[in-house]
């Protein structure tokens, strides 16, 4: 079992939708709790009555140091990569809950199997936040070193293997800048983030280094409701399962950005998913890298799950004959899957997830000049990829990391990289270089809970060509290690999809239409004919926009016509037209669009393929994903 306790001035919470088919029955109504001990629990499996008893003694020791004896259970599986089965944590929670009434708490819990939406107040004195781990084996450990009055042998847990990278980001000693346009670098506190909020809290973030989510974001319950992405609960936290809309969308983001590189001029490859943990190059690399990673054993080897396309590419250059010709040499995969075993705390819907597909292109360049060169280009790729995508500058900051000798000597190729941003950047200096790189940015989008995650990234690798043994053949017929360029330009598609949703959502609650960029949209243009009459009327119009390229359904079940349309804006469509006698008779459809809040327009089907078609244009294009009449379709989120 998981705990995050929190001391807190007030909690409210809402059951929004169910988010298992165990889920207990709730009214939707907002509750608020004042002066409370915050439980957020996720149960684990293995968890007994034993783990849930322990849990709620030292909840109760807890509240008497703070002289309080109040309680809210709050069912939170996000803290966890371990769950118990449903209705095993279901009955653990209820067992938590009936003890501490019988322990004299004044107990609240939160009702089971929703996603809730909820604002915590925390208190600030030191004890105000706590994490407890509460293991079943080391409770029988526990219970069997009483009763013989000494210890256990054989209890100790084997340690998993942890990077070195991954152990010095715990403890590396960062200093925080602003860096501005001109290149000048401003201590973080003496910088004036008027005008900058979003900049500043991305800092505020990034400095803290709070990962853990303890409020349920705003896509988690969208991606749901859209029926685009749901947690599996048959597989390890951080791996989702996709329905066809949400599997047509990011098909759409995988084909848009692999164009993108191939124009670039990206050699697309494929490499393993699996790579032997103690390989020379590449138990080196590990420890460079800052993540966790899935390990597994076959045979005689330890295998290790990728976390990225580099070691496939750099264990395939190592073996290529590359000219000094062919630099700078772009080789490029788009991994479905790459693995990181993040935090389980961490791990919440689209955000952080430990499987996910990573756009990656490698560039081999000669020297510094091409390296600045490449560097450039590639930063003006990934701008305009995620403008493409629908994510525009205002939507997110750049960190930068480097250290203070690579500042002082390339100071103006990082003031022109600040110059062509055109807006501040917050800057990580390190005393000394420990990672691979020598100077890495990334794009990272701002979201509703004030978190930040990163999309676009580059780098620039100093070590990797000499691990392993990548070189090139010089003028001089000399060999030469190259230097490499690690970039993403659009972060990892799940990502990109949390970000569209976040930004929908923050749209909405400033009065705008929440919608998705018209080309990821599932259904584009939605067809209610207003009685069944009209409905043989509908499939020649839906042939005759689908043979442009756009994605057309027919709503042609029995709803009334009210709830056709309020069920189509629920669902984000952006074009919707109801058919009746006057559109037929006179050709014009009445057009509600929703990029502006429903306002119906009269055109011609022909401009309204033109409208759509403009919209749509350099984009890849896949057909509709479900049946067209939506009568046909299965309903796949409760």
């Amino acid at each position: 079992m998981r705990i995050l306790q929190l001391h807190s001035n007030f909690i409210t919470y809402k059951p929004v939708e169910k988010e298992l088919p165990q889920a207990e029955e709730a009214e939707k109504n907002e509750v608020r709790i004042e002066e409370v001990v915050v439980l957020f629990t996720a149960v684990e499996e293995g968890d007994s009555s034993q783990v849930s008893q322990k849990a709620i003694n030292d909840a109760r020791a807890f509240l008497g140091k703070l002289k309080v004896n109040k309680v809210l259970i709050y069912p939170f599986a996000h803290l966890s990569s371990n769950l118990s089965k449903p209705q095993e944590a279901f009955n653990v929670i209820k067992e938590m809950e009936d003890y501490a009434k019988q322990k004299g708490i004044e107990t609240y819990r939160a009702p089971f199997g929703w996603n809730k939406q909820f604002t915590v107040s925390i208190k600030g004195h030191p004890l105000a936040e706590q994490a407890r781990t509460y293991a079943p084996e080391a409770l029988n450990i526990e219970a069997k070193a009483g009763e013989t009055g000494g210890s256990v042998c054989g209890s100790k847990k084997e340690e998993e293997p942890v990077s070195a990278a991954l152990k010095a980001e715990d403890t590396l000693k960062s200093f925080w800048h602003i860096l501005q346009t001109d290149g000048s670098l401003i201590p973080v506190e003496e910088f004036k983030f008027k005008g900058y909020a979003n900049l500043q809290k991305f800092a505020n973030y990034e400095i803290k280094k709070t990962r853990a989510v303890t409020i349920m974001p705003p896509h988690v319950p969208l991606m749901k409701r859209l029926e685009i992405a749901d947690y599996e609960s048959g597989s390890d936290p951080g791996n989702v399962r996709w329905y066809p809309k949400g599997r047509m969308i990011k098909s759409l983001l995988e084909q848009y950005v692999a164009n993108r590189i191939q124009a670039y001029g990206g050699m697309e490859v494929e490499t393993p998913l699996m790579y032997d943990f103690h390989h020379p190059s590449l138990a080196s690399y590990l420890n460079r890298f800052p993540a966790r990673q899935y390990v597994l054993k076959s045979e005689d080897k330890e295998l290790f799950l990728r976390f990225a396309a580099c070691f496939g590419q750099f264990l395939m250059a190592h073996d290529a004959q590359i000219s000094y010709k062919q630099l700078p040499l772009k080789l490029f995969e788009l991994t479905r899957y790459s693995f990181r075993r993040e935090k389980s705390g961490e791990v919440v819907g689209l955000k952080r997830l430990r499987a996910f597909t990573m756009p990656d292109c490698h560039a081999f360049c000669a020297d510094f000049d091409q390296v600045k060169k490449e560097f450039m280009t590639r930063f003006d790729l990934c701008i305009d990829v995620l403008d493409n995508i629908g994510l525009v500058k205002d939507d997110y900051e750049i960190a930068m990391r480097f250290t203070k000798d690579f500042y002082a000597e390339h100071k103006e190729f990082i003031a022109s990289l600040a110059t062509k941003f055109g807006k501040p950047i917050l800057a990580e200096v390190w005393n000394e270089r420990f990672f691979y790189f020598a100077l890495k940015w990334d794009l990272n989008f701002i979201d509703n809970q004030d978190k930040a995650a990163a999309l676009s990234t580059d780098q620039i690798d100093v070590e990797n060509a000499e691990r392993y043994e990548i070189t090139y053949v010089d003028e001089k017929g000399e060999k030469q290690y190259p230097l490499i360029l690690h970039c993403s330009p659009s972060g990892a598609i799940e990502r990109d999809i949390y970000a569209l949703l976040e930004k929908a959502y923050r749209e909405q609650m400033t009065g705008k239409a929440s919608m998705l960029p018209v080309w990821l949209s599932p259904t584009q243009v939605r067809l209610i004919p207003i009685s069944d009459k009209f409905l043989d009327k509908m499939e020649p119009l839906a042939q005759q926009i689908t043979a442009s390229c756009i994605r057309v359904d027919i709503d042609d079940t029995a709803s009334t016509l009210q709830k056709k349309i309020r069920e189509a804006e629920q669902e984000w469509i952006p074009y919707i037209i109801v058919i009746g006698e006057k559109e037929v008779e006179s050709g014009t459809l009445s057009v509600r669009v929703r990029e502006f809040k429903g306002k119906q327009e009269a055109l011609s089907v022909e401009q309204l393929i033109s409208i759509v078609s403009e919209k749509i244009a350099g984009k890849p294009y896949k057909p509709l994903p479900l049946p067209v009449y939506l009568s046909k379709r299965p309903q796949f989120h409760g």
